[in-house]
């Protein structure tokens, strides 16, 4: 499994469960029945993102493989706390499901400490939907044209060099955190609110002068050359930009990050629901046209088993805690 090498590389109260599910919904996953009405896949993010985007077309998908109505609702909000709060408040049932993402799952955990979630116990992971790289850009007028030459910069300047990021705890920011501590240079941290403002620090020439930013946002300015790639943090190049070297191939094999977006149930899902659901999803991802939809908004596909991607999440935590913990970052109360 593709998760297996990714790994390589790379609310305050716990529902409260009854003991047995309803003799309903386990006679109807037993039976196979399962679905049979409409299913609701919540999204944290407002229409139009990305993860909207991979949410109407999972729904789609799963809409026309079971014959049953996949209807997406936007909750944005408070780090996703309003998406989660839904799903924990639903009904172990197979008809809520969420589209979950790294932010929410793997760094605002990393960054606060009293979430009212669990990441592991509160929900039911089923397989991931697609990984979304991450290029390291800079303005045009930074003299540098590679990673090499970007960590002697730095060490020229200490503290000189900044960098961008859409907020405290994301991927921008923690990846450039990571990035330090491989090097030993000090970067200023400019932190924007949100991804939009961060972007255009970078683009105006007047803010940031380097950023760990989603393959996505960047890649119409990397080829206007409004911004230059220094490297793409995966381990292939990327068939849109196929000149911008990967982190192993620009001399820093072990910066390998990406963000990620998954499906979710609520924690106590009966287990035929979910792997009915996971091998429904597998599917839908192996599709010809739904793989080129993805890969032309900048993601790339990925599905496993549940069971492995219960794993990937654990270890994701480990890896981001133990970089937010090296860095010297104080967990923030949320």
């Amino acid at each position: 499994m593709k998760l297996k090498r990714l790994l390589k590389a790379g609310f305050g109260i716990a529902i409260s469960m009854c003991l047995g599910m309803s003799a309903t919904v386990a006679a109807a996953a037993d039976a196979g029945t399962y679905p049979d009405r409409m299913i609701k896949l919540i999204a944290g993010y407002p229409p139009g993102g990305g993860t909207d985007m991979q949410a109407r077309l999972v729904a789609q998908k799963l809409g026309e493989l079971w014959g049953q109505s996949v209807v997406v609702e936007n909750k944005p909000g408070a780090l996703g706390l309003v998406s989660i709060a839904a799903l924990k408040e639903a009904a172990p049932d197979g008809y809520t499901m969420y589209i979950g993402t790294s932010d929410h799952m793997i760094f605002a955990p990393s960054m606060y400490s009293n979430l009212p979630f669990d990441s592991v116990r509160d929900f039911s992971p089923v397989s991931p939907v697609a990984t979304q790289p991450i290029v390291v850009v800079v303005r045009p007028d930074l003299p540098v044209n590679s990673m090499k030459e970007l960590v002697a910069l730095a060490k020229s300047k200490p503290g000189d060099i900044t960098f961008a990021s859409p907020g405290n705890g994301s991927m921008a920011h923690l990846g450039a955190e990571l990035f330090q501590s491989m090097t030993g240079i000090k970067l200023l941290h400019l932190p924007y609110k949100g991804s939009a403002p961060a972007l255009n620090g970078l683009l105006s020439g007047q803010g940031a002068d380097i950023m760990f930013a989603s393959l996505a946002s960047v890649m119409p300015h990397i080829k206007a050359g409004k911004l230059r790639a220094l490297a793409i943090t995966i381990d292939r190049r990327w068939p849109g930009l196929p000149d911008v070297p990967t982190s192993a191939e620009a001399g820093f094999p072990d910066l390998q990050m990406f963000t990620w977006n998954g499906i979710f149930l609520p924690a106590g899902t009966p287990k035929p629901i979910v792997d009915k659901m996971n091998k429904a999803l597998v599917e839908i991802l192996a599709m010809p046209d739904v793989k080129e939809r993805l890969a032309s908004l900048g993601f790339d596909p990925l599905s496993s088993t549940p069971e492995e991607y219960l794993d990937f999440i654990k270890a994701d935590l480990k890896k981001w805690g133990k970089i937010v913990q090296d860095a010297g970052i104080k967990k923030q109360p949320f």
